[in-house]
């Protein structure tokens, strides 16, 4: 029915997963690489905990087994073999770690105890230790082994007895190995390339010390059980928590609040008196078949309020009382739409310009967005912007919102030209040093430095001058024979010079660069 709340491991995890999702959409940024850090310090102190706790309850089940063999010999030998097994298998993804550490020559402060988070930038150390084209190098094969090889442990451990099989269902979901589907190109990948390949090793890193924690997390959930400390609650209505089931999370200002106040289980017992916010409701009226009590009252003003009252029932022929405690949030009517260029605060002519609109608490169905050039696509509040002549252009937004009202808002921003592109020849730009014969054979392309599109630019023609000797045309991208020839004439320190560069974007001749910067070639021998 209702979910309990997050424990902080799994805030953590689900934080990580966030910041990973990030990552993908932004330039890689010093800040991210620190919060990793600072995760895999969390998750390092998580297992140092864990280890000690688990220690106490292999320790305590060592002494049931001796008090009453009866009962705990059994489960202390398991738990004996989880612990060796675990431990095995934990030193092994230390292993990795260290691996990692050692191919990137990272080290450890010594006096603060911390890794060079900012510094663990590097995302090839993993991909070339453990991926070798479409398939895993003998490393990597021995990584997905290690992991099958410590599951197969555990379940051989634990063996067929049904009592074990909720923890075996939990631990394979903790471990599982099954593709996963990577939406950015819409089909199922390998687990460890989905979770390996291509991240920064800081990141890498990190996820293979909460792999650690998932073990010490198997180990204190195991030896809980093989304790009893995981016995069903007995069937009775103070084993009940009254919990508040609203229609929706968020309410406006002056909107009713509409809900549900449930027990923890759906029952069909009706309670012989209900408050509410300090008021009694009409049981008869407010309880339905389910044993579920309609709420129905004004939500107050802008914030986090609470919602407080009792059950009473009657149980063993005395009244029994059971607390209602619950929340919930009153967020302002929105008066305003967040719109956000994804990469730049501008947009750009002659690029597909990628923005994110949305209006607050409003879904994206109900979110209506137009300007020149700007056309939905696929994804929440996605748009793309394909701006045309002027400097300005202007996008306005409209929110139907749920009583069947209209916010409306707006946004202008400035259209600027793609900058010009800069001259290359054999990889250089500007003023370079290069031997004849490696301008003779060299490419003259272009690139636009610094610019938040990666655009392919091709070149179709160009100029060259060499001192003495007349210009030469040249279509395409490779000297022609008479320019290869008026190089042969240059002498060392002569200055060749390209220039008159023309470039256009591929599949969009229709927009003209600006004049691409020229490269003057200083010959050295």
């Amino acid at each position: 029915m209702a979910g309990g709340k997050l424990s902080a491991r799994q805030k953590m995890i689900n934080l990580m997963y966030l910041v990973f999702i990030a990552m993908m959409a932004m330039n890689m940024s010093k800040e991210v690489l620190s919060a990793f850090g600072l995760m895999e310090a969390k998750f390092a102190e998580s297992n140092t905990v864990a280890d000690e706790k688990n220690d106490a309850l292999l320790a305590d089940l060592a002494t049931k087994a001796e008090e009453k063999p009866m009962e705990f010999a059994v489960p202390a030998n398991k738990a004996a073999e989880v612990s060796i097994v675990s431990d095995r298998f934990y030193k092994y993804i230390e292993t990795l770690k260290q691996d990692l550490l050692r191919e990137g020559n990272y080290t450890i402060d010594p006096e603060t105890g911390t890794l060079p988070f900012e510094a663990m930038d590097k995302t090839d150390i993993l991909d070339e230790m453990w991926f070798t084209g479409d398939r895993y190098t003998k490393k990597g094969q021995e990584v997905v082994n290690k992991i099958q090889e410590y599951k197969e442990d555990i379940k051989r451990i634990l063996g067929s007895d049904v009592k074990y099989k909720k923890a075996i269902e939990r631990f394979e979901s903790r471990f599982s190995l099954d593709k996963v589907e990577n939406q950015k190109i819409g089909k199922e990948i390998d687990w460890l390339n989905y979770h390996f390949q291509g991240f920064p090793a800081i990141a890498s890193y990190t996820k293979l010390t909460a792999m650690q924690n998932d073990v010490k997390v198997t180990e204190t959930n195991l030896f809980n059980l093989f304790l009893g400390n995981t016995l069903d609650e007995a069937v009775s209505l103070k084993k009940y928590q009254a919990i508040v089931l609203a229609d929706k999370s968020a309410f406006f200002a002056g909107e009713q609040f509409q809900g549900k106040v449930v027990l923890g289980k759906y029952a069909n017992v009706t309670p012989t008196k209900l408050t509410v916010q300090g008021k009694e409701i009409n049981v008869a009226e407010a309880i339905d078949s389910s044993g579920a009590a309609r709420l129905d009252f004004n939500v107050g003003n802008v914030g986090e309020q609470k919602i407080e009252g009792k059950f009473t029932f009657l149980e063993d022929g005395k009244p029994l009382e059971i607390p209602i405690v619950g929340n919930y949030v009153v967020v302002p009517r929105p008066k305003s739409a967040t719109i956000s260029a994804d990469k730049m605060n501008v947009v750009y002519r002659g690029v597909e310009n990628p923005m994110t609109i949305s209006f607050a608490g409003v879904p994206d169905n109900k979110v209506n967005a137009s300007g020149a050039g700007l056309s939905k696509v696929s994804g929440q509040g996605k748009y793309v912007m394909n701006p045309g002549a002027g400097k300005e252009v202007t996008i306005n937004v409209t929110a139907t919102l749920d009583d069947g009202s209209k916010e409306s808002d707006s946004k202008t921003f400035r259209i600027k030209d793609i900058p010009a592109p800069t001259g290359v020849i054999a990889g250089q730009t500007g003023v370079v040093k290069l031997p004849k014969r490696n301008v003779e054979i060299g490419t003259v392309s272009a690139k636009l430095d610094d610019f938040v599109f990666d655009l392919p630019i091709e070149v179709t023609s160009f100029k060259i001058k060499v001192p003495g000797q007349p210009t030469v045309n040249v279509a395409g991208t490779k000297m022609n024979g008479q320019a290869q020839a008026a190089i042969k004439r240059a002498r060392r320190g002569d200055n060749i010079t390209i220039f008159d560069i023309k470039a256009r974007i591929k599949g969009n001749s229709s927009y003209k660069l600006k004049n691409v910067s020229p490269v003057i070639v200083e010959v050295t021998n």
